[in-house]
């Protein structure tokens, strides 16, 4: 999943040196992940793609067919999302959202809130009268559910089971549905529950999680005498950098998402997929600009770094990478610096040492003016990442 399809290999190799760094998105590829992912779901469960991962309009547009709707969690996601893919069914999520946003969103016919407290479901109530008096506005509480040690077991990011920002404490579940079952709030129609507990899960702990997020939200219903039509089980299907070629399983986890709905017949279940979708379809192409050694270590400079690919210094991994050698003869008229040892640390441009895209990488013979193709970069890549330090070019995109 990491050497550049033949398409971005041509791209890579083609571009002139001041058309890098460039980020290079295979759109045939993501429509075939995408449709492979779509046929694996039951139809009973709904896939909404999580804006955050890749908000880039072609791929928002490319994962259309197949996916249900989008999720974002910010008004300017809201806004950008809406005129990419217009028509489309929206979810608006995340923590603090402001009275504009919720009032922009119900102006663009959002018709799902993720509901995070019980603050934000009494101004969402008084912001829908006001601005969409005719209209109930769809509801689902998101709930920080608890979780035992091994459903977190290899989770790269916890949003849930323990203290954190994220959603309503379920020790007060009752006193937050209460105004919603009894009528109180009559702008609002509770049409479920939302629990996006942890990220990096693989296919038995994702389906174990969500089992238990649908046996909570049963009961819950069961307790205040209402049909729970939807339960939201989240993303953070795995997605792992230093074995890119460990895939999530999404056959076994439709073929247990099928049996959790065939338990529960009445019940749409929703999934939100983002990492999982797009990481694979995007490479981030440079070129060495350096090679040199450093108390016995080499370094090779390359165009760029985490400044336009943040994900390997968050996340304190190595990006997967492919060197492409150079075709052309080396035009400069000082000599040609080269790798004299088997591996050589991939860094970038900025003044600091966290520059680092990969580490210790079997690249023997690598030259100045080669070029690297930086794999899994169609996710939390670009958008995550610090683009002003130091002012350097931004680097050009191209959807193939």
């Amino acid at each position: 999943m990491t050497a550049p399809t033949p398409a971005v290999r041509d791209r890579a190799l083609g571009l002139a040196t001041e058309e890098l760094p460039a980020y290079l998105y295979d759109l045939s590829a993501l429509d075939a992940h995408a449709a492979a992912v779509r046929a694996a779901l039951p139809r009973q469960v709904e896939a909404y793609y999580a804006a955050k991962a890749n908000p880039e309009p072609e791929i928002l547009t490319a994962l259309g067919p197949h996916v249900d709707g989008y999720e974002v969690s910010s008004g300017g996601e809201l806004a950008h999302v809406a005129k990419a893919v217009a028509g489309r069914p929206l979810a608006f999520g995340g923590p603090g959202k402001t009275p504009d946003e919720i009032a922009a969103a119900l102006e663009l016919g959002v018709d799902r809130f993720h509901v995070e407290s019980g603050y934000e479901l009494r101004m969402l109530a008084s912001i829908a009268a006001r601005v969409v008096p005719q209209t109930r506005v769809g509801v689902l509480l998101r709930f920080n559910l608890d979780l035992n040690a091994d459903s977190l077991a290899g989770s790269s990011l916890a949003m849930g089971g323990r203290p954190t920002p994220f959603g309503l404490d379920p020790a007060g579940a009752d006193s937050v549905i209460a105004p919603l079952a009894d009528g109180s709030l009559p702008q609002l129609h509770l049409l479920g529950v939302h629990a996006h507990l942890a990220s990096g899960l693989d296919a038995p702990r994702q389906l174990a999680v969500a089992e238990s997020i649908v046996t909570w939200s049963q009961e819950l219903a069961r307790r205040h005498g209402f049909g729970l039509a939807e339960v939201n089980v989240g993303g953070g299907m795995s997605v792992d950098y230093a074995d890119p070629d460990a895939l999530f399983d999404w056959a076994a986890y439709g073929t247990g998402l099928a049996r959790l709905c065939a338990a529960h017949p009445g019940l749409t279940l929703r999934i939100e997929p983002g990492r999982a979708l797009t990481a694979y379809c995007g490479w981030y192409a440079t070129e060495v600009l350096d090679v040199k050694e450093s108390h016995g270590e080499e370094f090779a400079v390359v165009r760029g770094g985490t400044h336009h690919l943040r994900t390997p210094a968050a996340k304190g991994h190595d990006q997967p990478c492919t060197v492409l050698p150079a075709r052309e003869p080396w035009p400069r008229p000082w000599p040609r610096s080269e790798a004299r040892r088997d591996r050589v640390t991939f860094a970038g441009q900025l003044c600091t040492p966290k520059d680092v895209l990969a580490r210790q990488v079997p690249v023997a013979g690598l030259r100045a003016g080669d070029r690297v193709v930086f794999a899994m970069a169609g996710a939390y890549a670009w958008n995550i990442s610090h683009h002003d330090f130091l002012m350097h070019p931004r680097p050009g995109f191209h959807f193939l």
